[in-house]
């Protein structure tokens, strides 16, 4: 952000206002006011025109700053919140007043400039003061081949990876299980400046809890008992590159302390290391879990979960975008065929009607090995079955009133666990039919309470 940008300062806290104000002036900003109420906030609005709002979510004051945050938005100024606060209800408040960004308290100047930086990036891509590369349509990206969709959604999700990837921004991907979370993190990287450099992709669920830190920092030899050579983690093989951290939910608080040092001072220690080692890693993180309720239940640290929500991605569920299902069935059948000998590259039209009628609690992820399935089933060079293997009978359409995911998840696991007689690891195992490392399928099972195992 430069010199001539003005920010004001919306803070109750005397100290903490003018440790911002010094914060700023050092690195060149100018600060035309800091103001300890709302009231005096529209003062200084009205007087100074301030370019940015550094806002304090609580104030102690009748007028909250969520409530002059709605105003700023109305307005269209832009602003930053700056808030210790893990109130559930407060975060989704605050969040819903479209903010460009969270400083957690305390911070450092570090974490400012940086938040800055990102927020001043974001805004100027929106507004068109900065402009992108002359893209017409999401198709002239890089994509992973997979990416298949004309709809809404989809595209405002490709538009998303367009803005960010260029950038050395923390990206943080949204939504349920299956909707293609690795391959918008991959579509990033490969669009970015480190596409030449590696993709290291770590799945926070299949590790176990002692292993963690081992896994994404390294350890030296001796570190513990079985480290019997020296390993290097993922942090380090991803030097220069991304580093994808998957269901980052599932990290235990141990290792999000460290994960959260290594992504501020950019530096790693492996156990049993006495040395800190620098790298230049650029993180993306997925999870399907509401990571709001996860830091007002103590799972997740607030200061974590600010220091990744910089720029969130939400992945749309399959039922929402259903008029990419025809796109994506072919798709997935023309992989097929073109690594087989057979060529099957027709689907009847009551199986895209049956296709098209579910609503896909396993998103894209299903509908790909329901295709896969019915190509080996196939007797012809047409998919024509209407009584499809793998969807329930009496399909579920638009109109029925669901369930939670949690619930669709859980029910649909079970149905899988009875097909394999309680079976979870293992050939013909639930994890193998579901095409997820048996880690995952245990945690999952954990998460959503499943402990009948059926015989």
């Amino acid at each position: 952000m430069n010199a001539k940008e003005k920010i004001l300062i919306v803070e109750d806290e005397f100290i903490v206002g003018n440790d911002l104000r010094m914060m700023l002036v050092k690195g060149g900003y100018e600060v035309c006011g800091i103001a300890s109420s709302v009231e005096q906030a529209r003062t200084l609005i009205e007087q100074k025109k301030p370019d940015w709002v550094l806002l304090d979510i609580i104030l102690k004051t009748p007028i909250t700053g969520i409530e002059l945050a709605k105003e700023l938005l109305q307005r269209k100024i832009p602003f930053l919140y700056i808030s210790a606060n893990t109130n559930q209800p407060t975060l989704e408040a605050a969040k819903a007043t479209q903010p460009y960004g969270f400083l957690v308290k305390p911070f450092r100047e570090r974490d400012l400039f940086v938040m800055l930086d990102i927020a001043r990036y974001r805004h100027g891509v929106e507004t068109g003061i900065i402009k992108q590369e002359a893209r017409t349509s999401h198709e002239e990206i890089t994509l992973d081949p997979d990416i298949i969709g004309n709809s809404g959604p989809i595209k405002k999700a490709l538009d998303q990876v367009r803005a960010v990837a260029p950038t050395n921004t923390s990206v943080l991907l949204l939504g349920e299980s299956g909707t293609g979370k690795e391959r918008f993190a991959r579509a990033i990287h490969k669009n970015s400046l480190r596409k030449n450099k590696p993709f290291i992709t770590v799945n926070c669920a299949a590790l176990p809890v002692s292993l963690v830190e081992s896994e994404l920092f390294g350890h030296e030899r001796g570190a513990f008992t079985g480290a019997v050579q020296k390993r290097t983690g993922k942090f380090e093989q991803a030097d220069g590159g991304t580093l994808f951290l998957d269901e980052i939910g599932e990290l235990p608080l141990e290792a999000q302390v460290k994960l959260l040092r290594a992504l501020q001072e950019r530096e790693i220690e492996k156990l049993g290391g006495d040395r800190l080692i620098k790298v230049d890693v650029r993180v993306i993180v997925a999870t399907n879990r509401n990571l709001e309720k996860e830091v007002a239940d103590g799972r997740f640290r607030l200061d974590l979960y600010y220091r990744l929500n910089v720029f969130p991605i939400e992945l749309p569920p399959l039922r929402e975008h259903k008029e990419d299902i025809e796109l994506l069935a072919f798709h997935f059948l023309k992989k097929l065929s073109s690594n087989s000998d057979r060529k099957i590259l027709r689907i009847s039209k009551p199986t895209l009607k049956a296709l098209q009628q579910y609503d896909w609690p396993g998103n894209i992820r299903e509908l790909e090995h329901l295709i896969e399935r019915q190509f080996i089933l196939a007797n012809g060079e047409e998919i024509e079955s209407t009584e499809i293997s793998g969807l329930p009978t009496g399909l579920i359409t638009a109109e029925t009133k669901l369930e939670s995911m949690e619930d669709m998840e859980r029910a649909h696991i079970l149905k899988v666990l009875k097909a394999c007689n309680g079976r979870v690891s293992g050939k013909m195992g639930a994890a193998e039919v579901l095409k997820i490392p048996a880690q995952t399928l245990y945690s999952k099972m954990k998460k959503l309470g499943i402990k009948t195992i059926y015989s």
